[in-house]
């Protein structure tokens, strides 16, 4: 007859974990070698690790061993878990187990003579598996893929609090959060931790990351294959946040960086001190500056040099920083847009920021460009204080001009805010030649000048107050309510309003290959918006107006001109064979508009001509008239035409 022994307890404690609703059963059949063990538990728990089972149930044959302890093996269940097996070695002197599911293996060994320890061994572990250790932590945390392998102790006295410490290595770790603020994806680590648990958490740990990519907020970085050191030392608040007294990372010559830190149970940042040194800035842009370029749409953007600084932020809000900038071949820093949109060279100096008391600082350069425009040397004095970085008035030599800040005022963003900057502007005879060369436009000549008074660039948006004004063509362009959207950003997007009075309409057309037009033009384009530097909306409205002492006169080659962009949609009032007869003729106006939606211009011109509409009204004998009969006009179609004309590919033919 079988011998049984039935064990049941309503609580059982260790040093490691509690059992709640234990119930243990041994079924050992008489002269036989090995019995059944059998024990389950409603509830298994560790709250120092965060650990919970739910209604466990381990079975397995129960044996002795030469030395007279015993032995047990067999398969675990839990609700909610995948089954693993585990086994058992008790003897006088020590305690050992082995849990194991697939390759993974966690064994634990404890030794009777110090009850308080109890060693602990990870073998390709799924990184999953310490989860609820991480939650006790940091509880959004989601650990993904990867593999820990581990020699940890713990030490579980009745008096201390619970301590574990050893050597982890990670592979292939991914984790994230539920908002993806933070996440890490194929990082290789080593870290010696030192974690005490208790009222008052604290983890010291050090060691390396070999690759992988990180995410914390907006800052995005990439080690590839490089290894970057790591230092920190956590401690828990009662609120649930972590003090960081001391951390460091060293990513070799791209990167060194050190300070404090205060973390919020939501993982935000209350408080932050750093030193930074970085001794190449083209690798430390690429690794660790993505992520911020890319939201202002300078994702390519190229740095080149050495920097160095501080940043000090209070109550989750920037309190200090400074940053100092140097070439790595005595040369300065360089910034350089791919995309040639700006450039700058020879950087050298420092900006300082200060949320309290006034601190001063000076940024200098040797030149560059602003979207194909050059411009000199320039010397920027800085002052700081109350959250805000000034600049007095200066100025910097460009297109054979001047540009001149008048002010200039930056405030960093803060909680619930963004960057905000504002400035006064100034251009003095700046030489439109060189302008129109720079920006590959026709060989326009003249001098712009101009003050804006106040400008602001806020969510990605610069407005301008005041205008520009442009000595054009012996007449003059003004430029109004001028603003742009997502100025370096993709698809940046450009209104203002213009107004031209008395160009020059021989300089005007010559300049652009279209036939001859003497008089003096004048108009407005109102509504203008490009994108991506495309005009798509606009309605403009441009006519001569009779000028003293200044001949009115359109050319044969104007006439052809014109009557090509209209494509048999403008009809002069003269044949084709008369119109030969004569190199110029006359006109009392000229005048046309255009409303441009859609990709589609609706036309107009002087006044109605019955169905179509007058572009030239003649003057003088022979007269000749223009005519528009094509109110609705296809824009691109339009400008490849002018593009066609100016580039000579179109010629008049004259029967």
């Amino acid at each position: 007859m079988a011998r049984a022994l039935v064990l049941k307890a309503e609580r059982i404690d260790t040093a490691v974990a509690t059992l709640e609703g234990v119930r243990v059963r041994v079924d050992w059949p008489p002269r036989a070698d090995a019995g059944e063990l059998e024990v389950r538990a409603r509830r298994v728990f560790a709250p120092e690790l965060g650990y919970r089972f739910e209604a466990v149930n381990w079975r397995c044959a129960l044996r002795r061993d030469d030395n007279g302890g015993w032995r047990c093996e067999g398969r675990v269940d839990s609700r909610g878990h995948a089954s693993a097996r585990l086994s058992l070695a008790l003897d006088t002197v020590s305690t050992d187990a082995e849990l194991a599911q697939a390759d993974a293996r966690l064994t634990l060994r404890r030794n009777a003579a110090s009850p308080d320890i109890t060693d602990i061994d990870l073998r390709r572990v799924p990184v999953a598996w310490a989860q609820a250790l991480v939650s006790r932590a940091w509880p959004d945390g989601r650990l993904g893929g990867g593999v820990i392998d581990a020699g940890l102790r713990i030490d579980a006295p009745a008096d201390r609090p619970l301590r574990v410490s050893g050597p982890l290595q990670l592979a292939a770790l991914s984790l994230d959060t539920a908002d993806g603020s933070i996440a890490a994806e194929g990082v290789r680590a080593r870290v010696d931790l030192d974690a005490r648990f208790g009222a008052a958490p604290r983890i010291d740990a050090g060691g390396h990351l070999d690759g992988g990519e990180l995410l914390f907020g907006t800052t995005y970085i990439a080690l590839g294959r490089r290894r970057a050191a790591l230092e920190l030392v956590a401690e828990q608040d009662a609120d649930g946040g972590w003090r960081l007294p001391h951390w460091r990372w060293d990513d070799g010559g791209v990167v060194q960086a050190q300070g404090s830190a205060d973390v919020a149970g939501d993982a935000s940042l209350r408080g932050l001190h750093a030193r930074f040194r970085s001794d190449d800035l083209r690798r430390f842009g690429e690794a660790y500056l993505s992520g911020w370029l890319g939201m202002a749409g300078l994702a390519e953007l190229q740095l080149a040099g050495r920097a160095e600084g501080e940043v000090t932020i209070d109550d989750g809000a920037l309190a200090k920083a400074s940053v100092a900038l140097a070439g790595s071949d005595g040369e300065g820093a360089a910034i350089d847009d791919p995309k040639g949109r700006f450039t700058f060279a020879g950087l050298r100096g420092d900006i300082r920021y200060s949320a309290a008391a006034e601190v001063g600082s000076e940024l200098r350069w040797n030149g560059g460009e602003l979207y194909g425009l050059r411009f000199g040397a320039a010397r920027l004095p800085f002052l700081s204080s109350e959250g805000a970085l000034r600049m007095p008035a200066t100025s910097m030599p460009m297109l054979g001009g001047e540009v001149r800040f008048d002010h200039l005022q930056i405030h960093p963003p803060t909680t619930g805010q963004g960057l905000d900057v504002r400035f006064g502007l100034g251009l003095d005879g700046l030489d439109i030649g060189q302008l129109s060369a720079a920006l590959e436009w026709p060989a326009f000549t003249g001098a712009l000048s101009g003050r804006i008074p106040m400008a602001r660039y806020a969510d990605d948006r610069l407005d301008f107050e005041g205008g520009l004004d442009m000595q054009l063509f012996q007449g003059r362009v003004a430029v109004s309510e001028l603003s742009m959207e997502r100025p370096f950003g993709v698809a940046p997007t450009l209104t203002a309003d213009i107004a031209m009075d008395g160009l020059d309409l021989e300089a005007l057309t010559g300049v652009f290959g279209f036939g001859s037009i003497t008089g003096r033009l004048h108009g407005r384009i109102d509504g203008l918006r490009l994108v991506d530097w495309a005009p798509v909306a606009f309605d403009a409205e441009l006519h001569t107006e009779k000028t003293r002492g200044v001949r009115q006169r359109i050319s044969q080659r104007a006439v052809q001109d014109l009557s090509s962009v209209g494509d048999a949609s403008f009809v002069t009032s003269l044949q084709g064979q008369l119109i030969g007869l004569f190199d110029d003729f006359g006109y009392a106006r000229i005048g046309i508009a255009c409303r441009l939606a859609d990709e589609v211009c609706e036309m107009d011109g002087l006044g109605s001509a019955g169905r179509g509409f007058i572009v030239v009204q003649g003057s003088g004998i022979p007269r000749l008239s223009v005519v528009g009969y094509n109110r609705r006009v296809h824009w691109p179609t339009l400008v490849e035409r002018l593009g066609a004309i100016g580039s000579g590919d179109v010629a008049p033919v004259v029967e």
